[in-house]
């Protein structure tokens, strides 16, 4: 008799009885429970949720509080705390970007430095005050500027439309002068928070001076000046960034040093944020400070701070070099050429030239130089004697024995002296002959 061939469900055990064919698959239509049963993981959501921030606020005040209970039963003298400083967000921010814009908050240990007073040697003082010009320009301010051109204008438009055309001057709209003098109204008291959508959009007008006069800059929070450089240097084109530079940020700049004698962080803040075009920080903010003559060493000091705590480009250091080294001497100059010297840049041998030929200048100088052109012209010997013609050093050696110092004098002789010049270096042309 042959054997009854099992079905392969599996699922009859080896001796159990067959199966009739019409059972099978009855049993084939039902769903039957496997053997294991996996159990997931059914944690609810709910439990990575954040706690909100009024609650934080009341769990850190409690446990302030507490802390401080503490302190006092075992006799431990309470914290003192720190006095608030507003500072200004991450500088990543994209300037062009209409989202908001970063709030303030508690500043950190490294921006203290910025809100403490400049502390300047009395002598450095003096000396750089014999170099200062005794009739400085008077200077020219953004009303300034805006009354000329519009006296300009009214000159230019008398002389070619005729009186009895009656053309009037096209004037700005009495509703657009409203907006912008409440513009000028809300960045006065500015702390944080977004700008009014009238005020970013005044980089594109033709007529932007005459607009921006109508918010009052004079009168701009600290806050807001930042703001607004943030968004004049992103969208201007750098001579017109050149001119916000000059006309708006470096007159309120030497204001603020010259009440609190040190200059708000803000401020500071604005000044690096303004070398996102150097071209323009160099042409609107140094070099007019130079050459204004009224330099002081605190307002040297500061704004020199940032030439060592940002990246500069190369050929825009080598321009302001070559110009400060051109123009008449003060004493804030050899602050800044110092600053840029120690930054080792490969200078091309036009600046380095007429570097030398800056200090070779004072030959015929009767009166005493101060500490810090003696400290500019060691910069130079230490960061570029290879650099400089046999010449050169010749003549830089002769200057030191008529412009002396006690200690540095000796140190740049030193530099000069032990160092390999520019023309032994390269050598000479070698010709080969051919057979």
């Amino acid at each position: 008799m042959p054997k009854v061939k099992r079905s392969k469900g599996g699922g009859e055990k080896s001796g159990a009885a067959p199966v009739a064919l019409a059972d099978q698959i009855l049993q084939a239509d039902i769903v039957r429970a496997k053997g294991r049963v996996k159990i997931r993981d059914t944690r609810e959501e709910s439990d990575d949720k954040y706690v909100d921030e009024r609650l934080s606020r009341k769990i850190l005040q409690q446990a302030r509080i507490q802390q401080e209970e503490l302190q006092t039963e075992y006799g431990l003298a309470p914290e003192k705390k720190k006095a608030p400083v507003t500072v200004l967000g991450p500088e990543s921010q994209d300037a062009d970007s209409d989202e908001e814009w970063p709030a303030l908050g508690e500043a950190g240990p490294a921006d203290v430095e910025y809100d403490e007073e400049i502390v300047v040697d009395a002598e450095d003082e003096k000396a750089i005050e014999m170099f200062m010009n005794k009739n400085p320009p008077v200077r020219r301010t953004l009303a300034d500027i805006i009354m000329e051109k519009i006296t300009e204008k009214q000159t230019e438009v008398g002389t070619v439309m005729s009186e009895v055309s009656g053309c009037p001057m096209p004037q700005l709209d009495p509703r657009v002068t409203e907006v912008y003098r409440g513009v000028g109204k809300v960045l006065s008291k500015y702390r944080s928070g977004k700008l009014p959508k009238a005020f970013k959009i005044i980089p594109a007008l033709s007529n932007w001076e005459q607009v921006l006069y109508l918010t009052d800059p004079d009168s701009w929070s600290a806050a807001a000046m930042y703001q607004a450089t943030r968004i004049f240097s992103s969208n201007l084109k750098e001579r017109m960034a050149q001119r916000f530079y000059n006309l708006v940020l470096l007159p309120r700049v030497r204001d603020d040093i010259a009440e609190y004698k040190r200059l708000n962080f803000h401020l500071y803040s604005a000044l690096k944020k303004a070398l996102f075009k150097p071209g323009a920080w160099f042409k609107g903010i140094l070099i007019p400070l130079c050459e204004s003559g009224t330099c002081t060493l605190r307002e040297a000091i500061i704004i020199g701070s940032i030439l060592t705590k940002c990246s500069i480009p190369v050929l825009h250091s080598s321009a302001a070099m070559l110009k400060l080294a051109e123009m008449e001497y003060n004493g804030a100059n050899s602050i800044f050429l110092r600053l840029l010297l120690d930054k080792k840049y490969a200078l091309p041998f036009r600046v380095l030239d007429a570097l030398v030929a800056h200090f070779l200048s004072f030959r015929s100088e009767k009166r005493e130089l101060p500490v810090l052109w003696h400290q500019s012209l060691l910069t130079l010997a230490q960061r570029y004697k290879a650099d400089l013609g046999s010449e050169q050093k010749e003549a830089l050696l002769e200057l030191l024995k008529i412009q002396t110092h006690p200690q540095i004098s000796a140190e740049i002789r030193r530099e000069l002296q032990n160092s390999e010049s520019r023309d032994i270096e390269i050598g000479l042309p070698v010709t080969v002959e051919m057979d």
